[in-house]
């Protein structure tokens, strides 16, 4: 059995976002890349209606738990993007 003291973990964040093709890109501290295929994920819909344009405004929010795009007042945290749970497609 493990016993994990708070202090020691430490909590993954992003710290870039890009667009290939028909995937969201989250790049990581702990150097993993998460891609999402956005226009398949239905709790993404609003970034799938979303222009390239407006794609591209993005924001790391403090500490680089979430992405915030203020023209789309919408966002997506870390710890959804790592769930364990399968996501629900369109």
């Amino acid at each position: 059995m493990s016993i994990f003291v708070k202090e020691q973990l430490e909590e993954v964040s992003v710290y870039h976002v890009r667009f290939e093709r028909e995937m969201l890109v989250l790049e990581l501290s702990d150097e993993r890349e998460i891609a999402l295929p956005f226009q398949k994920i239905k709790w993404l819909n609003w970034l799938a209606n979303a222009t390239p344009e407006q794609r591209a405004k993005w924001t790391i929010e403090p500490y680089g738990y979430a992405v915030w795009w203020e023209d789309l007042d919408d966002g997506l945290e870390v710890t959804h993007a790592l769930s364990l749970h399968p996501l629900p497609h369109k």
